[in-house]
């Protein structure tokens, strides 16, 4: 038997070339690189120095800078951000300027034989952090508070109930709970150092501010929307209302009643003292000022955990307790006047007048970062909204970036699910990036064992596994199987029934780990990381500048690849026919070989076309430089996609990797009456969204068998048949990047950023991903970029740090009220560095027979995530109308069930919404009006719509159709705290002023929309031309010497660092139909197919008291 290594080291007969030093961290920064794709952001904010049609800054072909150099474009008197320990290493040549260095991932160099990102080294024995106390795990009961007794008066806690007065007899409303007081914000951990461009180097110079690893700014939990001083405001009999009542977390002390308007008069409990007047008050308590602008991030509706505080908050901030993310009601929540009101005897109308919309629910921005424990009192502690800015600490449950359960108590029956209107499901993003304040991962191994697992349902050992008779049995928490526990694996027990060396195991106390995969969990040697790169070259393509920014692109990108022998390359262009390259160094330049047989491909060499990235890296940049020239004059205009993409899986075959596609347009023959029937064919139009052939379907699979994740860049102008083109990334679990329509002049850069994130982020081959269920629970469905070929598991050629699956659950027997039931993702995945891995991902949740405490529980984020999922689905094979109706039913659903268990005194004329989910009428309003549901607008606008949302993880969901607006013009003046972002802008045009500039983003595009009356020194501040007309419709944003310029290229900087994307900027005017563009995103607006905000408001409520009649 082998002797034991130490764990990092090398493993017997595991191939690697070198091991790393001994004191290795690869989450430890290396140099002060100042990358944001090395920070997990595909962030550049500089034009690639060899982009088409641009003017360098420099001569010739320069590399990105390699870990270990600081960039030599700090401007003069900048200076570079701190140092982090560990060894630096110094590649030649300074970085263009349209590249950002990189700083976190591993150095590339020979394989690593540790470990992968964000993981350290760790054995069956590893010590706990310092100052870290596991709660026991013995005891599994818990239960949240339940709902208020049947005698108390006003809604219960968790109410957000919305008044419409109308004329009747006054009476009183619910109750709301006492206002909190914000903790004190986080400073930014992101200092800026040096100039910025978003643009041309030539035009404009500098590097990107790095992130240092600390404190995120941003979105949390924010303060009061409104305040809570002033006189009362009456609820009225009869009449249809709005109003917000905070739900008390599960965690917390009971509500204190208090009237909404915060009136210093005492009224008795559960009553709001009546005004003598009904005439409208004013929309503000007390006359004062508005609130502060809204934010599309949602606020946390869980109560106050002890620990769970803001960072820098401690026990002398001299701030009153809160809980925790939890507005206090709104102040004056009365709506007055609905055009139709209808009372509890139906009917009854009313004049129309003005409602105020700064009353109804909107998101609450919020400017301070939260520490989230994941289990406190032995219990799960309900996550902070996936859209804020928050620091895990593992006690237990795995990080809610890892998996989140759209409800966080389980229902006990499927009869109590059905009649919430909720749905039970999981979004499982297993390689998702932690923040940079967050622990590593811990990397256990078990030697030639392999980790320990039970016996029956093959489940992963976690924290939840009780083990009993002195620790010799345990007892799995997903089948309630007693299984014997390993000899060498043998610990006493304590006097609370935990094993003595529980904290000391990362396996026994976290929620989520990395196992060291053995020899029993692979079919062949890990497969090396191989990068084939495919560019169309057709006259097309040559035109348009799409073929020279793919190999400016690609010829910088291969920089960032790692170094070593098991990196491998190939390259391939194509128009009509095949061109493969001879890379091979013995030669004096790559030798070009054409297959001109598209009907039956086939790879001319069966070596050398793939070759080691460290044997051709010379003749591969070669090559890359010269493609454009040698096609420049190409005059074919055919594009044979599907042949060229059946050749490169056949020269990938058998090693697998990853094939990227450059291709500005996709139209193979059975597409050409595709388009004849998107003009003939309107009514039929959702058809156009299903794949024309079976083909590339057959094709996709055979890729996935053989590890082949596939990724596509598209550059068009003109039509692409997405159904059929995206088949192949779907099934593959790669992307479809869409660059619609490519400009040559502002897209580069976006291209090169793409790319660049695609090949550096955290991501694993050949994987294969299984979630198990506590025993009355089972998975029904999975749904994401993958391919499907048992019922059990999902098959990942490619996985990565962005990508999402989401996974239905059902019932199959009736569950105990109280008990604790698990859920468990395994990944089984290789590493870029050829280690094999198992990632197991453990969340806990209690289980409960009261309807209240699903209501309360309940994560709007992942509930909306799994609704825009859904709707995705569906858009391909229902008509639009049909699929709005649907969305509107379940929506309605869920306000009717609460309305009707939950609520149990209040008027019948009030919309009462629960706390946790007051904000969904308004992002079911503006799905509906998103761009997949739109009648209106491009039929492959809406089919990349719907591949870029299968995957799509909870963060990014809201943004998607509820943006964030911030007005340009007043940057300077608002007060932002420690926080680079202000506060967002609600998505209505009354908040647009003529005079004003906007920027508008949904992390894919960011819209500068320029009123038609903006101050000329406006302009020249933030475009450097003196009027509207003189900045071009593809233009580049530069940073320029003025606060106001360095301001909005700061934010915009900040916020491609949260979305992870590099957002194309277009820029949008009054007048025309890129301001036709920017208006679409007002989803507040009424619109000629659409409600208003208001409006949705009142048509929820009139279909809630129809199902209620």
């Amino acid at each position: 038997m082998a002797a034991p290594a130490p764990p990092g080291a090398p493993r017997p007969n595991y191939p690697h070339s070198s091991a790393p030093s001994p004191n290795y961290n690869p989450n430890m920064p290396r140099t002060p690189d100042h990358s944001l794709s090395q920070n997990f952001q595909n962030l550049l904010i500089n034009q690639p120095s060899n982009a088409p049609n641009l003017p360098s800054s420099s001569g010739g072909s320069v590399r990105p800078s390699y870990p270990g150099q600081v960039p030599p474009f700090l401007p003069s008197g900048a200076t570079p951000l701190r140092n982090f320990p560990g060894p630096s290493t110094t590649r030649p040549g300074a970085p263009p300027p349209g590249v950002v260095p990189r700083s976190i991932m591993p150095p590339f160099g020979p394989p690593q034989t540790a470990v992968p990102p964000n993981t350290t080294p760790a054995g069956p024995s590893t010590v706990p952090f310092a100052g870290q106390q596991q709660p026991p795990f013995a005891a599994r009961v818990s239960s949240f508070a339940s709902r208020p007794p049947s005698g108390s008066l006003g809604p219960p806690s968790g109410t957000t109930p919305l008044n419409f007065p109308q004329a009747s007899t006054a009476r009183p409303s619910g109750l709301g709970s006492p206002p909190f007081t914000a903790t004190a914000p986080v400073p930014s951990a992101y200092p800026v150092a040096g100039s910025v461009s978003n643009g041309n180097p030539g035009l404009s110079g500098g590097n990107f501010p790095r992130p240092v690893p600390g404190g995120l700014p941003g979105t949390s939990f924010g303060a009061p929307p409104f305040p809570s001083s002033g006189g009362t405001r009456p609820s009225l009999e009869g009449t249809m209302g709005v109003t917000s009542m905070p739900a008390v977390g599960p965690f917390s002390q009971a509500p204190i009643a208090r009237p909404f308007s915060g009136s210093a008069h005492t009224s008795s409990p559960g009553f709001v003292r009546p005004s003598p007047s009904l005439q409208p008050p004013l929309p503000f308590a007390s006359g004062g000022s508005p609130p502060p602008a809204s934010t599309p991030f949602g606020v946390q509706p869980w109560g106050t955990r002890p620990n769970q505080l803001d960072p820098q908050a401690g026990p002398d901030a001299g701030q009153s307790p809160r809980v925790l993310g939890m507005p206090p009601p709104y102040a004056s929540q009365s709506m007055s006047g609905m055009q139709t009101g209808i009372g509890q005897t139906g009917g009854m109308m009313q004049a129309p007048t003005k409602i105020d919309p700064n009353q109804i629910p909107r998101p609450i921005p919020s400017q301070s970062v939260v520490i989230h424990e994941t289990r406190q009192r032995n219990q799960a502690n309900p996550p902070p909204p996936a859209t804020s800015e928050y620091i895990v600490r593992d006690t237990g449950n795995c990080s809610p970036r890892y998996m989140r359960c759209t409800i966080n108590q389980i229902p006990c029956t499927a009869d109590l699910l059905a009649t919430s209107g909720m749905q039970l499901a999981l979004l499982v993003q297993p390689l998702a990036l932690p923040h940079p304040s967050e622990e590593p991962i811990q990397l256990v191994d078990f030697w030639e064992g392999g980790p320990m697992r039970c016996s029956r349902c093959k489940a992963y050992i976690n924290p939840f596994m009780k083990f009993i008779d002195q620790g010799r049995r345990y007892i799995c928490n997903l089948c309630g199987f007693t299984d014997e526990t390993p000899r060498d694996y043998h610990s006493n027990l304590g006097p609370d029934g935990r094993r003595r060396d529980a904290d000391e195991r990362p396996e026994l106390s976290r929620g989520t780990v990395e196992f060291v995969a053995s020899k029993e969990y692979m079919v062949r040697d890990p497969m090396p990381a191989v990068f084939f790169f495919l560019i169309d070259v057709s006259s097309k393509a040559i035109q348009t500048g799409a073929t020279a920014a793919a190999c400016s692109a690609i010829n910088q990108v291969i920089a960032d690849l790692p170094e070593g022998p098991r990196t491998f390359v190939g390259i391939a262009t194509f128009d009509s026919t095949i061109h493969f390259y001879n890379l091979k160094r013995a030669l004096q330049q790559p030798l070009m070989l054409i297959v001109p047989d598209v009907l039956d491909v086939y790879t001319p060499l069966e070596t050398d076309v793939v070759v080691q990235l460290s044997a051709c890296r010379q003749h591969l940049e070669l090559l890359l430089e010269n493609i454009p020239t040698m096609f420049q004059d190409n005059i074919i205009a055919d594009s044979a996609f599907g042949a060229a993409t059946k050749a490169a899986f056949l020269a990938m075959k058998g090693t697998g990797g990853k094939l990227l596609f450059c291709l500005p347009l996709a139209l193979v023959p059975f597409l050409l009456g595709r388009l004849k029937g998107e003009l003939t064919s309107l009514l039929e139009a959702h058809k156009l969204l299903q794949p024309a052939d079976k083909t590339l379907k057959e094709m996709a699979i055979e890729f996935a068998e053989h590890q082949v994740c596939v990724d596509v860049f598209i550059t068009s102008q003109s039509y692409v048949d997405f159904a059929s083109i995206s088949v192949v990334p779907r099934t593959t679990g790669g992307q479809v990047y869409y660059y619609y329509p490519f400009s040559a002049v502002s897209d580069t850069a976006k291209l090169y950023n793409d790319l660049r994130w695609n090949v550096t982020r955290p991501q694993g081959f050949e994987a294969v991903m299984r979630v198990r269920c506590s025993q009355g629970l089972q998975v029904q469905e999975y749904s994401g970029n993958y391919c499907k070929r048992i019922p059990t598991d999902v098959d990942l050629p490619g996985m990565d740090c962005d990508k999402t699956i989401m996974v239905t659950l059902k019932h199959d027997d009736k569950l105990q009220d109280g008990a604790e039931y698990a859920f468990q993702c395994a990944l089984l995945y290789t590493t870029i560095y050829g280690q094999r891995r198992i990632r197991v991902v453990t969340l806990s949740l209690s289980c409960t027979s009261t309807l209240h405490n699903l209501f309360r529980t309940a994560d709007l984020d992942t509930q909306f995530t799994c609704f825009l999922k859904q709707v995705a689905l569906e858009v391909p094979t229902v008509p639009l109308m049909q699929v709005r109706e649907q969305l509107m039913n379940r929506s309605v659903s869920i306000l009717h069930s609460y309305r009707k268990f939950c609520a149990t005194v209040s008027s019948s004329g009030q919309l009462i919404l629960p706390e946790a989910l007051k904000l969904l009428p308004l992002y079911t309003l503006a799905l509906i009006k998103s761009t997949g549901l739109r009648t209106e607008g491009r039929i492959d606008d809406r089919s990349f719509w719907i591949n870029y949302v299968s995957s799509l993880s909870a963060p990014l969901a809201v943004p998607l159709v509820y943006p964030r607006m911030i007005s340009v013009h007043d940057l300077l003046s608002k007060e932002t705290d420690a926080a680079i972002i202000p506060p967002p802008t609600p998505l209505s045009s009354e908040h647009v002023s003529d005079e004003g500039v906007y920027l508008l983003e949904n992390g894919i595009d960011a819209l500068i929309y320029l009123g038609s009356a903006v101050n000329p020194h406006i302009v020249q501040q933030v475009f450097g031309v003196s009027s509207i007309e003189e900045i071009p419709a593809q233009f580049v944003l530069q940073q320029l010497d003025n606060p106001l310029s360095k301001k909005l290229n700061e934010v915009i900087n900040e916020i491609r660092r949260q979305r992870c994307s590099y957002l194309r900027l277009k820029l949008c005017k009054k007048g025309d139909s890129s301001g036709m563009l920017f208006f679409s995103y007002m989803v507040e607006d009424k619109t000629p197919p659409g409600l208003s905000y208001v409006e949705f408001l009142v048509h929820v409520h009139r279909q809630i008291q129809n199902k209620m009649s």
